[in-house]
């Protein structure tokens, strides 16, 4: 097993245990394990392990704004647990996922929602005012979008590789829709942190790509 896989699976575990409150569980590691190696899934070329590593960083930098940071981990995992670029309802079944594997592993019914919640939240990305769990891990999930332009470009590339069965018209339309989506939000991010080192560059960085696409 990779270094960095050890690395995210003592992550989950801390992050259950925490969830759990005290009380006793199943091992945490089997399904890090199972959730693991749906993250290893082939489609998969943007929404990898290594993502799931970016958000779970940028979950800690924000965890102070959150009202429980270990429920907002625990949906970074779930959160594109289940992934296919070519179905619409990849949100719903990783949700499902959580609200079928967090009760068996020990996790209380009143985070098990929560969790489900914000898994679902991530479809909009527009997390009502004062929902400060909402807020971090929708930041967390889209901070990529604050990167420099190279690794941005990089992000691009390997979301265009995920999609690579839709012809390029219509990807192009797609995705500059997507993108249009981004910017309409008053604001992509809503955390203090966010706010202030963060959106000035992902505005930047998606008027960027829709200018390319549409050449």
């Amino acid at each position: 097993m990779s270094d960095s896989a050890q690395s995210l699976r003592i992550r989950w575990q801390e992050a259950l245990v925490a969830a759990r409150g005290g009380t006793e569980g199943p091992d945490p590691l089997p399904y890090a394990d199972n959730l693991l190696a749906r993250w290893a899934e082939p489609q998969r070329k943007y929404h990898t392990a290594a993502h799931l590593t970016a958000v779970l960083d940028r979950i800690d930098t924000l965890a102070g704004h959150a009202a429980d940071a270990d429920a907002v981990r625990l949906a970074a995992w779930f959160h594109d647990a289940v992934y296919r670029p070519d179905r619409s309802e990849n949100e719903e079944r990783s949700a499902v996922l959580a609200e079928r594997a967090l009760p068996e592993a020990g996790v209380p019914d009143a985070v098990t929602v929560e969790v489900a919640r914000l898994v679902r939240l991530t479809v909009s990305h527009d997390p009502a005012a004062g929902d400060t769990n909402g807020e971090v891990l929708c930041d967390a999930d889209l901070a990529i979008l604050a990167a420099s332009p190279k690794e941005y470009a990089e992000y691009a590339a390997r979301v265009r590789e995920e999609y690579g069965f839709v012809p390029d018209e219509a990807f192009r339309e797609g995705r500059a829709a997507v993108l249009r989506q981004l910017l309409d939000l008053p604001a992509l991010f809503r955390t203090p942190h966010g706010a202030e080192r963060w959106e000035p560059k992902a505005r930047h960085n998606l008027l960027t790509e829709l200018e390319l696409l549409a050449r």
